[in-house]
């Protein structure tokens, strides 16, 4: 799955690009494009018949409630949640962890915490806790922002390494960017950025792995039957530039990289099957 966002592109262009690429859907980023923006990619997704995914940013917990039914139009399987409503002790963040939980139920709609710098999964430890506090807490894994978050070294020591594999475990969906301890986004192909690369895709593995054991462990009940893999790689001031400006690598290019990746990974763990949603 791919992000909505292709430069100088009409819409359709953007949808068409990304299904041509192979890729198995697009997501809708709210916190990229207004309601009224996003709406109007509803037709695009029949159209082209990409299987829809969708990003919210509530600023509190009614407003949840419309990207919800968003993402009933446009079959998004979860909604992901950077929840904007962020108590600083966790014992406040426990009851809007828990009121999000609640619409999402009303709407029919599962719904999965990014792992999120500047949202209420700002902080790894705070995050470890919320999931100890909440069982019903999924999260969606971008640990490109825990990585910067917690300064990690690469390696990362061992007891950071276990924090990680708690959120893996806890994890119901993955996004596919590298980051380096002190920069969000590094370009994939940079042989000093090598590293980085080796250990994300160890951590997707990892999180493949868990994914398919829960999975077998509920015989496919309760459990969503495809993997989502989102291919999700920001424009400056996530990537990097030059000093006129220009990117470093192309995201595009980058992408492409990426769902080759996540299928491989996924082929390794799982052997053949089609049950991945990769871009």
């Amino acid at each position: 799955m791919d992000r909505l966002a292709v430069p100088e592109a009409s819409l359709a262009e953007k949808f068409d690009r990304v299904r041509e690429a192979g890729f198995d859907g697009m997501a809708i980023d709210l916190g990229a494009l207004s309601m009224r923006e996003a709406e109007a990619a509803v037709p695009h997704f029949t159209r082209t018949g990409l299987a829809g995914g969708l990003t919210a940013f509530p600023s509190s917990v009614e407003a949840l409630r419309p990207a919800l039914r968003l993402a009933h139009r446009i079959g998004a399987p979860f909604v992901v949640v950077i929840g904007q409503q962020m108590p600083i002790r966790v014992a406040d963040m426990v009851p809007v962890i828990e009121a999000w939980l609640e619409v999402a139920a009303q709407e029919a709609m599962p719904i999965q915490f990014e792992t999120h710098r500047n949202c209420i999964t700002n902080d790894l430890f705070a995050t470890l806790q919320l999931l100890d506090a909440v069982p019903d807490m999924r999260l969606a894994a971008d640990l490109s922002h825990y990585v910067v978050d917690r300064e990690m070294p690469c390696p990362p020591p061992a007891a950071l390494q276990a924090c990680l594999s708690k959120v893996l475990e806890r994890s119901d969906s993955f996004q596919g960017r590298v980051a380096a301890r002190g920069q969000i986004q590094i370009p994939l192909g940079f042989p000093q950025n090598a590293k980085w690369v080796a250990l994300f895709q160890a951590w997707w593995r990892e999180g493949f792995a868990a994914w398919l054991a829960r999975r077998e462990r509920l015989a496919r009940r309760e459990h969503d039957s495809a993997l989502v893999f989102l291919c999700e790689l920001g424009p400056p001031d996530y990537a990097l530039t030059d000093g006129e400006g220009r990117e470093l690598s192309d995201r595009w290019t980058e992408a492409l990289l990426l769902a080759r990746w996540a299928r491989e990974i996924w082929s390794s763990v799982a052997g053949a099957s089609n049950s991945l949603k990769a871009p």
